[in-house]
């Protein structure tokens, strides 16, 4: 991701979940004791045990990609080597690319007809 100027980096918890839970389907919950986003019951996004950090449902390349082009936000662990999630630094992601990586994120993990209606509706504002 390339670095805006003018952009304040760094969100909240309650960050992700405004944006989140803008998107359709997308629930709170938690997982693995921390607070989490399923979407339509899958697993999407969880605050980690740190606080300081999330774990986000990604697909294996996108996470290749995120963790060359920016490793001040974009990390991963030995447990998270081989899933298709990659740790996300609050206090150093920008809201506008947190934005886009959790729709992209809730399209790999929503149902196809959710993100298909949501497309439609994005395509068709009222």
């Amino acid at each position: 991701m390339a670095h805006r100027r003018g952009q304040a980096r760094g969100v909240t918890w309650e960050t992700v979940c405004r944006l989140a839970l803008a998107l359709p389907g997308v629930e709170e919950g938690t997982s693995y004791g921390t607070a989490a986003l399923r979407v339509k019951g899958k697993f999407y996004v969880r605050l980690r045990n740190d606080g300081e950090s999330i774990v986000l449902k990604i697909g294996h390349d996108a996470k290749e990609v995120l963790l060359q082009a920016d490793p001040e936000v974009f990390f991963t662990t030995d447990h998270y080597n081989g899933y298709p999630a990659v740790l996300v630094r609050l206090a150093t992601v920008r809201a506008d690319d947190l934005r886009a990586l959790l729709e992209d994120a809730w399209r790999l993990s929503g149902p196809k007809r959710l993100v298909a209606a949501w497309d439609d509706r994005k395509a068709c504002p009222p």
